[in-house]
């Protein structure tokens, strides 16, 4: 009895093991006594991954850009699944699993010494990675030098001038120029190439002037080059950059050139009038500052219009205004209206009902207004206003207007009424996902609509909203009509020429022109071709096809 409580009394006094002894104890336990390794685990979460990847590569149903998220989401889940296998569920020895953790910081290491992202992403959505010694693009490519114009410069004819986006009535459209097809037997003329700051802005043409906007370092630019040399004639500084990282950084907008004058609106919201001879600011208005207004998430992008006195631009990302109108002889407020975000798309002039009309796109309604004092005359209520609406409408004949957009919106065909009361209805013709233009414009011919629906080319029958054929992969670039040709600037680079033919796909020619990501409009100013994008800008002279529609070229001395 004396001995049993003597030794309790022993177990007693006895040291609980610590933490780390019974660790090893458990450590030597399970080495003596090897447990079978869960290899099912890990080839379960590769499977659900391959089948994930596979189900997104053929799908139809999803756009690119969702798919990019989605294949971005599924490999971030899969890794993470695996390190948590690895480390707490797979049974195997301590020492393994610490050796493949070391292996895979290893490897991230590795990735991270070698590769980085680039900032930006593609129309898709996807992340671009490129070799960690490659140049950064920080628009830094030098300091501009402005030059006096020559004196026997070369300038277009006033009919060949292209003075804002997508040309003098943003239709995207030019009847009376006629390419060459054969650009084999006649290929274009490479007229002079340079490098640029940073932008997704194109060119506007007027005469021996060519205007488009930069970032060069901490400015932000409006510069003039000479159309048929390239040489900058002058630059209007302003001291700010945007930055934001799918965007990429710098202006988006496209100026308008109007009566001698340069209208431009920065990523910020400055808008700047310039005299388009010398580059005098005339004067300049704070949009976004002076109203209250936050900007979008990827910045201005919409191009001012120009209606008579007046010039027209967008909001804020607020519940409006939508529209503001400036004079165009000194800046002082005329109008503003709308209780609407603004989108990324431009507003348009056009006729409806026999009378002008300003139709913008806005984050969640597109509206018809008054130009003279922005009333609002008729609104449709357009889909969400989560998702970025950019592409243009398109106005038709019969008072009809077609939109579109991405991220699953699709497309739709309005038909605009106004009645003996003054009040104006919109009938919805047909509405389908036939068309889901991201940020590229449409263009139509003969009552068929061309663009790129998700970076592959598309016509469609405006009547029935059919779609007649779809095919090539261009990317999300941007799509001109010339007569009876689609120019196409592809997103990858190249441009491309394709019939404008709804019974059938054919490309007829191309042309290395960039390469690397362009989602700049091309500007076509007679036989001069110029485009860019946020690296380098090249100017071509395209061979035409008649001698009655080439533009005629003036001496001035």
């Amino acid at each position: 009895m004396l001995r049993s409580l003597s030794s309790m009394a022993l177990a007693r006094r006895e040291p609980r093991p610590t933490f780390i002894e019974r660790m090893r104890t458990h450590t030597m336990k399970t080495e003596t006594k090897p447990r079978r390794v869960r290899w099912w685990m890990p080839a379960v979460i590769l499977a659900l991954a391959a089948a994930s990847l596979i189900y997104l590569q053929f799908s139809t149903d999803l756009e690119s850009n969702f798919k990019s998220m989605q294949r971005f989401m599924t490999l971030a889940l899969a890794t993470l699944l695996l390190l948590l296998w690895l480390l707490f569920f797979s049974r195997l020895r301590w020492r393994t699993r610490f050796i493949g953790l070391g292996l895979f910081a290893l490897m991230v290491a590795a990735f991270t010494q070698l590769a980085r992202f680039d900032g930006t992403v593609d129309g898709s959505g996807a992340f671009r990675v490129v070799w960690k010694w490659r140049p950064k693009r920080d628009g830094n490519v030098g300091e501009l030098k402005a030059n006096p114009p020559t004196t026997n410069q070369l300038a277009l004819a006033a009919s060949a001038d292209y003075p804002a986006f997508l040309g003098r009535d943003r239709r995207g459209v030019l009847e009376n120029i006629s390419l060459e097809h054969d650009w084999a037997t006649h290929p274009p003329q490479e007229i002079w190439r340079q490098p640029i700051g940073l932008s997704w802005s194109a060119f506007a043409v007027a005469g021996a002037r060519a205007v488009t906007q930069e970032q060069r370092g901490e400015k932000e630019l409006v510069v003039c080059y000479e159309t048929a040399a390239g040489r900058c004639l002058w630059a209007h500084t302003n001291y700010v950059r945007f930055s934001e990282f799918m965007g990429g950084d710098g202006p988006r907008a496209t100026p308008t050139l109007e009566n001698g004058r340069v209208l431009a609106l920065g990523a910020t919201g400055i808008l700047d009038c310039l005299d388009a001879a010398t580059g005098r600011l005339i004067w300049s208005r704070d949009t976004l500052k002076e109203n209250g207004l936050p900007n979008l998430m990827w910045a201005k992008s919409s191009s001012p219009l120009v209606f008579e006195k007046l010039v027209v631009v967008t909001g804020g990302f607020t519940n409006g205004p939508a529209l503001l109108a400036y004079h165009l002889h000194d800046g002082s407020p005329a109008w503003r209206v709308g209780t609407d975000k603004a989108s990324y798309s431009s507003p348009m002039l056009g006729t409806i009902g026999g009378k002008p009309q300003i139709v913008c796109v806005n984050a969640g309604t597109v509206t018809g207004h008054e130009p003279s004092d922005g009333r609002i005359l008729w609104e449709y209520t357009w889909a969400t206003d989560k998702w970025a609406k950019c592409a243009q409408p398109v106005l038709l004949e019969g008072d009809r207007v077609f939109l579109s957009a991405g991220y699953g919106i699709g497309c739709v065909l309005l038909q605009v009424k106004g009645g003996a009361d003054g009040k104006v209805s919109l009938t919805e013709v047909w509405k389908n996902r036939n068309m889901k233009s991201q940020f590229s414009n449409l263009v139509v011919r003969d009552g068929f609509l061309y663009g790129l629906d998700d970076g592959i080319l598309v016509c469609l029958d405006l009547a029935t909203g059919e779609r007649k054929w779809k095919d090539g992969r261009y990317g999300h670039g941007q799509v001109l009509r010339v007569a009876d040709l689609l120019l196409v600037q592809t997103e990858p680079g190249p441009i491309v020429l394709v019939e404008a033919n709804p019974s059938h796909y054919r490309e007829i020619a191309r042309l290395d022109a960039l390469k690397a990501k362009t989602w700049n409009a091309p500007a076509l100013a007679g036989e001069f071709l110029l485009t860019r994008n946020d690296q380098e800008a090249v100017c071509y002279r395209l061979p035409l096809r008649s001698s009655h529609a080439k533009v005629a070229l003036q001496s001035h001395r």
